[in-house]
């Protein structure tokens, strides 16, 4: 069983399947796709009902004195078998599309959902289960959509159709598979319990094999460094054995459950031709009344077993459809206003920050800004500066509108960001983050995130005021090569140029720097200098940085301490005042004529 599987039998269920409505939305586009295939489910149901009528003129047929009669009655047969082919094969064409269509309509409105979620959303959902619900719940509702719900219609359909037609074919037979169904069902339920409880303990076994395994690979040089390679095999095997142990008793069960069943089924049928074969030899049936009766009885006992099996796949999916219903209808905290109003065209680029305090929604009794309040003139470049967790990046995230703040106002070019659309005003701002993200697709394409409609030409000219044409242009496919999952191709000071690069292709007013040349050598920090110090040229820039020297020639220093803004200054008159930032700049220029 692979882990995909494994996840969705670990799916939690609802005994709700009235969820399922919620799928409805969806549905209702498609009604024209819907009726055609409601229409081949009822079409092929009638005609596998009708199968047995024409088996039993074909049987008593034989006994007909005239040949074309016989001949009719095998063309009857024919036709209906041509017939149930046919609807069959339409209803799993307009059944599984329709499944297909709605599902990639859901996914697409998931997506859409979540992608503008904001931080504040995150930290109450993780990521991984917002995936899980786009993968693993989309897939359950496929597999119900596009297979069995029309299968569960199909065989309700023959369950009441096969027992009216039993009763009419002899009511004294169908008394008596009536009574075996009950000595049939009993073990089923009271087995299957114990089978579907040691299948999920087995699933949970194997999942936690794969994940001893997952853990030790991805620090496989860790577990080799420490010569742990003993114990961690002792760890998985003791895991692998416990998961085989278990599935023994579940195959043990099964096949117990399967003896039963089995026997139980073919003394019934068994009973049943007896006591038919009496009543065809007392010429109380015919012989083809008796093979109508034994086949409707097939259908019948089959019905409801594929309606028992069903009934898990649909609670399954109802559960599915609760989370993602869930997860379409969550609110956000930071929300776009219903009357937006435009940030005006081209921004000028003044900051301010008016009387803000926030608390982040995960920890609401800890203030990480106090009534912080400054003013960043266009143009200006202004240095955040402080320990850590003082409220540095606090700020960019509250100009980026991740959250909003508890108190006071942020604005941009006057204009409250609670006033404007994020979408909007986030086209003047530029971010330059400390860990940029770097996308499994070529470099050209990385760049081009900055400004989706560039050129090509405008991609390599940002390259090249970022310092990063000589190193890209040497990469096997030069722009085109493919940076491979989190830019594994590139250094943590490429990388850094090629963020900055997408920042130059942006082109915005605001440029916002988080770190940017932190945990760099010597050579790369002075290499993405150079292009910081390009890319920041008639922009208000925001930078924040913990090595001091590369601020010193700011225009500006703000000093933040406990999310509290404690001084304001040019380097040389926040040294002359003796702070906390001479206290700062005293310990890293010491430390560096030291080494």
């Amino acid at each position: 069983m692979t882990d995909s599987t494994a996840a969705q039998e670990m799916r939690a269920k609802s005994k709700n399947l009235s969820a399922l409505r919620g799928l409805w939305p969806f549905i209702s586009p498609y009604r024209a796709l819907l009726a055609v295939a409601m229409l081949a489910l009822i079409g092929t149901a009638a005609i596998t009902l009708a199968l047995p009528l024409a088996v039993r003129r074909v049987v008593d047929g034989f006994e007909a004195r005239e040949l074309l009669l016989l001949n009719q009655y095998f063309a009857g047969a024919f036709g209906l078998a041509g017939l149930l082919a046919l609807g069959t094969g339409l209803r799993y064409y307009f059944v599984t599309r329709l499944g297909e269509r709605i599902v990639c309509d859901i996914r697409k409105a998931l997506f859409s959902r979540v992608i503008d979620r904001s931080p504040a959303f995150y930290e109450r959902i993780m990521t991984g289960e917002v995936l899980s619900r786009l993968t693993t719940d989309t897939t359950l509702i496929q597999s119900v959509i596009g297979s069995s719900v029309s299968i569960a219609l199909r065989n309700a359909l023959m369950l009441l159709g096969g027992l009216v037609l039993l009763a009419l074919t002899s009511a004294k037979l169908t008394g008596f598979v009536l009574l075996m169904v009950p000595v049939i069902i009993v073990p089923i339920v009271v087995m299957g319990r114990k089978l579907r409880h040691l299948s999920r303990e087995n699933q949970d076994w194997i999942a936690a094999s794969s994940g001893n395994a997952s853990e030790a690979l991805s620090a496989v040089q860790t577990v080799q460094a420490n010569t742990h390679e003993t114990a961690s095999r002792a760890a998985f095997d003791r895991v692998t054995e416990t998961s085989f142990d278990v599935a023994r008793r579940r195959i043990f069960t099964r096949a117990l459950l399967t003896v039963i069943v089995i026997f139980l089924v073919f003394a019934g049928i068994l009973g049943t031709l007896w006591a038919g074969a009496r009543d065809v030899a007392a010429g109380v049936m015919t012989p083809g009344e008796l093979a109508q009766f034994v086949i409707y009885a097939v259908i019948v006992a089959g019905s409801v077993g594929a309606l028992s099996e069903i009934w898990s796949e649909l609670q399954r999916a109802a559960g599915a459809t609760e989370r993602l219903i869930e997860l379409l209808e969550a609110d956000d905290s930071v929300q776009d206003p219903a009357d937006p109003r435009p940030l005006p065209r081209p921004a000028r680029g003044e900051v301010r920050f008016e009387h803000v305090s926030f608390s982040y929604p995960t920890r609401p009794g800890q203030q990480a800004l106090h009534d912080v309040s400054f003013r960043i003139r266009p143009g200006e470049t202004v240095a955040l500066v402080g320990p850590s967790g003082a409220g540095k990046t606090t700020v960019l995230q509250l100009l980026l509108r991740y959250y909003d703040p508890d108190r006071g106002h942020v604005r941009i070019d006057g204009l409250d960001l609670r006033q404007m659309a994020r979408s909007d005003f986030r086209q003047a701002l530029a971010l330059v983050p400390q860990d940029p993200a770097i996308f499994a697709t070529s470099a050209m394409e990385n760049i081009r995130f900055g400004r989706p409609g560039a050129s090509d030409s405008e991609v390599v000219a940002a390259a090249k005021a970022a310092a990063a044409d000589e190193f890209l242009t040497r990469l096997p496919e030069g722009y085109n090569t493919e940076l491979g999952e989190r830019g594994v191709l590139l250094s943590g000071g490429q990388k850094q140029r090629v963020a900055i690069a997408r920042a130059i292709l942006r082109d915005a007013p605001i440029l916002l720097l988080d770190e940017a040349t932190s945990a760099l050598d010597a050579e790369s920090e002075a290499a993405v200098q150079r292009a910081v110090d390009h890319l920041s040229r008639g922009r208000t820039t925001i930078v924040i940085a913990h090595r001091l020297s590369t601020v010193k020639q700011a225009d500006r220093i703000i000093v933040f301490d406990d999310g509290r803004l404690v001084a304001t200054g040019t380097h040389d008159d926040l040294v002359a005042e003796g702070g906390l930032y001479a206290r700062l700049a005293r310990l890293q220029f010491t430390a560096d004529r030291a080494a």
